[in-house]
């Protein structure tokens, strides 16, 4: 009966960690129209036209509720976005773009960060039937808009997250790995 309890105060406490990340960050998930190598690379060129965009989307110094407010309201210009270039690519799919609360993501490792498994805000861009593998980062703080001159950390605190947030993101913090495994495992088992 110990190792339930303890099982229990462990995944409540994961779930607080990976929770009150998550209310600091918006997330990017851009869905192919399906697994074909042609709809997959129109789907980066769509990303690559939906990054270069956001740079300028957010106004640096935004808090998360701010930049959700400027994406909502560039939702419409964003699918427009992806739409000139699936055009562009000879293709007639449509293109939507949303905000969506409490999408589920598993762990991501990215080059210089890695995220918890969990539900986010994301900002969700949906090419044609949207049945293909997806991409996914983080546009808000905007951590992967490809910014050279800026570190993970500068951008992050920059923009709201605390020194705990950063060290859960960078490794920074010991054993964060073992960690978003339990995360995970964690809100798979108390979700399914």
């Amino acid at each position: 009966m110990l190792g339930v309890a303890f099982t229990l105060l462990c995944g409540t406490w994961l779930e607080g960690q990976q929770s009150a990340l998550a209310d600091k960050v918006i997330r990017l998930h851009v869905i192919a129209n399906s697994d074909s190598s042609e709809d997959q690379a129109l789907k980066l060129k769509v990303r690559d036209r939906i990054l270069e965009e956001s740079k300028h989307l957010i106004s640096s110094g935004s808090t998360v509720e701010e930049a959700a407010q400027q994406i909502s309201a560039d939702l419409p210009a964003m699918a427009e976005m992806g739409s000139q270039v699936v055009q562009e690519q000879g293709y007639s799919y449509p293109v939507s773009a949303s905000l969506e609360d409490n999408v589920w993501f598993p762990t991501k490792n990215y080059t210089d960060f890695s995220l918890p498994a969990g539900k986010y805000t994301a900002l969700r861009i949906v090419i044609g039937e949207g049945k293909g593998q997806n991409w996914w980062c983080v546009v808000f703080p905007p951590l992967c808009l490809g910014s050279v001159s800026e570190t993970v950390q500068e951008t992050a605190y920059a923009d709201g997250l605390n020194e705990q947030d950063v060290g859960l993101m960078t490794g920074e913090s010991e054993g964060y790995i073992i960690k978003f495994k339990a995360i995970e495992l964690w809100d798979q088992w108390t979700h399914s």
